[in-house]
């Protein structure tokens, strides 16, 4: 039983505190350590693609992007803290005011966090040559700036990881920047410690994604400040924020197969659309396609069936 599609939430008597293109934020009553502010961070089924929201979800994308995040975050907290205080979804469900009942939909789609400032930047590291990387790298043999080995392949691995910073844009696409812009934006010391952090994540992340048969081609990461202390924010290590190849089917030289959201990207493609808003509905098989990649992806990484009981 996969359950309805959830586009957006509606909390009776409780505040929005922002809605992105995949994610509804509410105000929480409850208090953290030392009384800061918590949000209950809610991931729907919406779906992006070029910018664009789709008309159309897909069943339990919020649910499958929310517990890939909450298993990463719980994997990698030694390296980085983050600003989960529970993804227990009992938990969450017990600060909804009766809105959750028994088997709602929201249950597995909840993180409660800490509310903190976010850096405006977002932190790309790119193991492999793939996407907007690739095509720079043609022109030039660089990317944002950095001069890679020559006769390289689309896919091939990079000898070691790249930190490719970009703006963190509200609409419309993230711009690449280079390092010392960063440093201008948030400070050489947020900055320093942010790359540090970036790529430690993407190796321990990438090491652990293979020995499941997954590699990580490229990730990104966001960050913010609880007190003096940079933690993770947002999403992590999701099929939205990274670039998931099937590790039995990689070879390097041209495209791969993603365990994403492609098969939507292919199909707009084709569709004439001009990517203007509104997109056009996606078809059944579209939308049915994009969910196993993302039950697949679960599944590989967390070594557990899909659903889980919540």
């Amino acid at each position: 039983m996969k359950g309805k599609i959830i586009l957006q939430t509606n909390l009776p008597g409780e505040k929005l505190f922002a809605r992105g293109k995949v994610r509804d934020t509410w105000e929480s009553q409850w208090p953290g350590r030392n009384s800061e502010r918590l949000l209950l961070m809610i991931t729907t089924d919406r779906l992006s693609a070029f910018d664009a929201v789709m008309s159309r979800g897909v069943p339990e994308l919020g649910k499958l992007r929310n517990q890939i995040s909450l298993f990463w975050f719980e994997q990698l907290k030694d390296i980085c803290p983050n600003h989960i205080y529970s993804g227990n979804q009992q938990v969450c469900a017990g600060i909804l005011r009766g809105t959750v009942q028994k088997d709602n939909d929201l249950l597995g789609r909840c993180a409660l966090v800490y509310g903190v400032g976010v850096f405006p930047v977002e932190c790309i590291v790119r193991g492999y040559i793939t996407g907007s990387g690739w095509k720079n790298y043609q022109k030039d043999g660089t990317v944002c700036g950095i001069k890679l080995s020559a006769k390289l392949r689309e896919a091939d691995k990079l000898l070691e990881p790249i930190f490719t910073p970009t703006t963190k844009a509200k609409t419309g696409h993230d711009i690449p920047i280079t390092f010392d812009e960063m440093v201008s934006l948030v400070g050489g010391q947020a900055a320093e410690a942010m790359r540090e952090k970036s790529v430690r994540l993407y190796k321990e992340a990438d090491k652990f994604a293979e020995a499941c048969g997954i590699i990580i081609a490229d990730t990104k990461f966001e960050f913010g400040l609880s007190g003096k202390d940079i933690i993770l924010v947002d999403e992590l290590l999701t099929p939205d924020s990274s670039r998931l190849w099937d590790k039995a089917l990689y070879e390097p030289g041209g495209p791969q197969l993603s365990l994403d959201k492609q098969p939507v990207r292919d199909w707009l493609k084709l569709s004439g659309w001009n990517k203007k808003p509104p997109p056009p509905p996606l078809p059944d098989e579209v939308v049915e396609k994009t969910r196993e990649r993302y039950v697949k992806a679960y599944e590989r990484l967390t070594g557990n069936i899909w659903p889980p009981v919540f």
